[in-house]
């Protein structure tokens, strides 16, 4: 498997792939599924031609030996911080250290770009992901954002008082 930059070639099978990952009945096979918290699209092909413009966005996947995109991540350069968004390994894949090395690949780009910490933003009901972020070396920051000020940016939520909650890693060469 091999970590590379995405390029608008790959829009189509990011957001399928994304969106797999985290709504309806696809991402019901995998962990990391949000379909009982939200409704609605996680991302869609304009958004992610937005992000790939931006120069201070790199978008990471990793595909199998065929070329299919199995995981991807967005990276975000903002002064000395690296946010880390769009994380996403196909719910078939998982289990299978595809995400920690979209993470390890993260770090080095983060470190590469002379960032001090990665930044991240989980959904506070999601305990399990906390805790996988937190196996990964990421604190809570005490940040968050309740979901109802974020405009439907990554879904309509089907639970009452969810937030996003924010996560740090320091990082150092």
């Amino acid at each position: 498997m091999k970590i590379t930059r995405a390029n608008l070639e790959d829009v189509k099978e990011l957001d399928k792939l994304v969106n797999s990952a985290y709504r309806g009945e696809e991402s019901k096979k995998g962990w990391t599924t949000e379909a009982e918290i939200l409704d609605g699209i996680r991302i869609n092909e304009q958004a992610l031609e937005l992000m790939l413009a931006k120069p201070e966005v790199m978008i990471l996947k990793i595909n199998d030996e065929n070329g299919k995109i199995l995981g991807t991540v967005c990276l975000e350069v903002k002064s000395r911080d690296l946010y880390l968004g769009m994380f996403a390994v196909s719910p078939l894949s998982q289990g299978n250290g595809m995400g920690k090395s979209l993470l390890v690949a993260a770090e080095q780009y983060g470190l590469e770009n002379n960032c001090t910490r990665i930044v991240i933003s989980v959904i506070s009901t999601r305990v399990e992901l906390i805790n996988w972020y937190s196996r990964h070396g990421y604190v809570p920051t005490g940040g968050a954002i309740a979901f109802d000020e974020i405009d439907g940016r990554f879904g309509d939520p089907k639970v009452e008082e969810i937030s996003l909650i924010e996560m740090e890693k320091v990082i150092k060469s």
